[in-house]
């Protein structure tokens, strides 16, 4: 018996390579090699360090926005959502990796039994005993054709899935972060900017109103003075609810209140990110952790098929125990009181109604599924990219132009108001460029606003926001978890 035990083991030890898992083959990324190039675009240059490298604190120089994004990554609940999926996707491999290896079990049990006399064969009332201790093998199933092991690989692809599912949430939210900041400081702005417009409108209809006291200013300018003080504090009310909202969202991403000790914000104005290098398409597959992810499902959908076809092949499953077999405690492990037994089992699909065809065909367009998927990823972040590119050039030139219409816009106020105090020109002028200037001002704030934003999302959609330093790079494991046998 212990011969032909040791033969099915090197049978089985030698089976166990086989693998019907199809070869993994990297999809072609259906994008260009190049960025777009065109008058949207600044001339294509060389990256000396990538986005992905470098770190948050080194991308972001507002002090207040470092703190903020510090206590969303200790605070965020779907950031912490993303890091126990980790953990429970880690305990799904080690439950489908632990049917690799046999299950072995210690049992030990005793009984007593009393017969009554009209029931035993000797007329008389008899009281039995029986105690036994046995280690067993329970249904554990030869890997022949790589089914389990197939699940195995699987489950642990999907585990590689959830580590950069966690890398691609921590990304997202110090961009949330960073554009809900951002956002916050520039309806603070206009805030204040609509603060002091309608203080100024205020005193414009003051003296306006003087003026039609005394007969200088007709009621029609009376009238006009006051249409701007009213929309000026619509606006006000406009901002001033803005802002608080601004600070419920912020307060949602950070998962807590905002810090009572936050620093001094530095202006829209200021030099508030560093110079963001574009690099190749190419490191988009290496740097993006949402594209990472969707080539990990890719691969347990690949590995689901190599299960899917091992179904079709016979299954082996061993149960053995061994142990000693007693009708006294004190005879348990006495010479000649051991018992042993194997019951070998096979299971050969024979008929099954197409059921397992469907499977592996089932499988197979998972795959294909997967496939789109990943190739879908890849265009989204050369989308995200390439429009992060045209934004940055094309901000530039707005902005530039947007300071020399606020320019423009105050040399005709201060004009105007000139003209009409000393009677040359009529109050309809300089209302008008009292309105222009204002809405001048709003829009100077919002785009830079916009371009503000539109530099973090090309952060984000390059991979940047893992890292908090540049000089520390850091890797998801690309390791198993360890093995917890007990």
């Amino acid at each position: 018996m212990s011969k032909s035990l040791l033969s099915l083991a090197i049978t089985a030890a030698v089976l166990s390579g086989c693998s019907l898992i199809p070869d993994y083959q990297q999809p072609q990324a259906p994008v260009a090699a190049q960025y777009p190039q065109g008058p949207a675009y600044s001339p294509a240059e060389a990256a000396n360090q990538a986005a992905a490298e470098q770190g948050w604190r080194q991308f972001f120089h507002d002090p207040a926005l470092q703190q903020l994004i510090q206590t969303a990554l200790v605070n965020n609940r779907d950031l912490r959502v993303a890091a126990l999926n980790i953990d429970a996707y880690a305990a799904q491999y080690q439950i489908q990796r632990a049917d690799l290896f046999p299950a072995v079990s210690a049992n030990g049990s005793g009984s007593r039994q009393r017969t009554p006399a009209r029931m035993s064969q000797t007329g008389e009332a008899a009281i039995s005993s029986q105690y036994s201790a046995t280690l067993g093998v329970s249904a554990y199933e030869l890997d022949l054709f790589g089914r389990v092991r197939s699940l195995s690989e699987q489950a642990l692809q999907t585990y590689f899935s959830s580590e950069e599912a966690r890398r691609s949430t921590q990304i997202s939210l110090v961009a949330s972060v960073a554009n809900a900041y951002l956002t916050w400081q520039a309806d603070k702005e206009l805030l204040k900017l609509t603060q002091d417009t309608l203080a100024a409108y205020e005193e414009s209809y003051r003296l306006t109103s003087r003026s039609n006291e005394v007969g200088v200013a007709s009621a029609l300018d009376l009238s006009q003075a006051r249409t701007s003080v009213e929309n000026a504090r619509v606006q006000l009310a406009r901002y001033t609810r803005q802002v608080a909202q601004d600070e419920n969202s912020l307060t949602l991403l950070l998962g807590t209140s905002i810090p009572a000790n936050l620093p001094s914000p530095q202006p829209l104005s200021a030099d508030l990110l560093s110079e963001l290098p574009a690099g190749l398409p190419s490191e988009l597959l290496q740097r993006r952790p949402d594209i990472l992810a969707a080539e990990h499902n890719l691969k347990a959908a690949n590995a689901s098929i190599g299960a899917a076809r091992a179904a079709f092949f016979p299954s082996i499953s061993l149960t053995a125990n061994a142990g000693t077999l007693s009708p006294d405690m004190g005879g348990l492990f006495k010479g000649g009181s051991g018992t042993w037994s194997f019951a070998p089992q096979i299971n050969i699909p024979i008929f099954n109604a197409g059921s397992l065809r469907a499977s592996l065909d089932y499988s197979k367009i998972q795959k294909d599924i997967n496939v789109a998927q990943y190739e879908k990823s890849i265009q989204t972040a050369f989308q995200e990219v390439s429009d992060g590119l045209a934004a940055r050039q094309t901000y530039n030139q707005q902005l530039q132009a947007q300071r020399d219409f606020v320019n423009a816009n105050q040399d005709y106020y201060r004009l105007a108001e000139r003209r009409y105090r000393i009677g040359v020109d009529s109050n309809l002028t300089f209302l008008d460029a009292q309105r222009s200037l204002f809405s001048a001002q709003q829009a100077l704030i919002t785009d830079r606003l916009a371009q503000l934003t539109s530099e973090v999302n090309l952060y984000k959609a390059l991979g940047g926001g893992w890292n908090e330093q540049g000089s520390q790079k850091v890797e998801v494991s690309k390791e198993a978890p360890p093995l917890k046998l007990f």
